[in-house]
């Protein structure tokens, strides 16, 4: 089986954008990216974890959600705030350090979903500090791996079941 291909979107300096298409309605996708407590099932870099998450089931403009992250063994909380926010359509949350992640959702036909993932540090308190670290080089990774998983998820399960 071949995985599901996930293209590069050119978003700009200091942006990271990968898109994939999904067999599934927006309203499916949007209904696991805009609940923080399933952030864990969608996560491809690994260090999102399960529990605990603090945060209401389904984000909104202005909304605050606390995850538990874990990187190179260390285990830490992040709380972002939603920053963008179009339900069925776009959800984007910022970190504590001014980055931010954006997951954009187009239904290019009936059950068919165009989502592109984006991590946007040009808003980043220390973009510089980020590049040293390679964590576009690695959140590049990361995204390529939670989109074709979120493929994936959508191919086995059919649509209506997230």
């Amino acid at each position: 089986m071949t995985e599901p291909l996930v293209s590069r979107v050119d978003a700009g300096t200091r942006m990271v954008s990968r898109r994939i298409t999904v067999a599934a309605p927006a309203s499916d996708v949007f209904d696991l990216v805009a609940n923080p407590h399933r952030h864990a099932e969608l996560d491809g870099s690994g260090t999102v974890r399960q529990a605990p998450v603090t945060a209401p089931e389904r984000l909104s403009e202005g909304a605050r959600f606390r995850v538990a992250m874990k990187m190179h063994g260390v285990p830490y909380g992040i709380t972002s705030t939603v920053t963008g926010y179009q339900e069925n359509r776009l959800v984007e949350w910022q970190h504590p350090f001014g980055h931010r992640w954006r997951w954009e959702l187009v239904e290019v036909s009936p059950g068919i979903t165009e989502v592109t993932e984006t991590f946007d540090y040009t808003t980043s308190r220390a973009p510089r500090l980020l590049e040293l670290l390679r964590m576009p080089a690695m959140n590049a990774h990361g995204i390529t791996r939670t989109l074709r998983q979120l493929a994936e998820r959508f191919t086995e399960a059919g649509p209506g079941v997230v």
